[in-house]
Formats: structure tokens, sequence, C-alpha cells
């Protein structure tokens, strides 16, 4: 693995997603955590899976709204 070092404090990468968009922060921390997390992606694709196969219910169907 390829590691890269970049001298930026955490403190600044914080900032840096604070003055980000909604929309984009919201990305940006999706695709961090996909990146670090193998189980995250499992349920995305278990999730895709069971939509594929209509395991899935409406919201009117949980909730009756």
């Amino acid at each position: 693995m390829l590691e890269v070092k970049i001298p930026i404090s955490a403190d600044d990468i914080i900032e840096a997603v604070k003055k980000m968009k909604k929309r984009d922060r919201e990305a940006f921390i999706e695709d961090l955590i996909a990146m670090t997390s193998s189980d995250y992606l499992d349920s995305i694709k278990e999730a895709r899976a069971d939509y594929r196969a209509g395991k899935t219910k409406s919201h009117k169907e949980i909730f009756g709204e």
C-alpha cells in the first residue's frame, strides 16, 4: 500500500470539511467510510441485492402512513 504523507493537521482537515457544502460534505464522509470499512461496503452490496430481489418494503408498508 502506498503511503502518502501530507503536512496538514487534523484540525485543518476538520475545518475544510466544515466549510464544504452539505451535499459535498455528506458525499465526502460517505466515501471516507467506504474506503475505510469493508463492513460498510458489504452492507451496501447486501442492500442492493435485496432491492434487486424485491426483498424491500415501502415506507407505507412499514409505518402505515
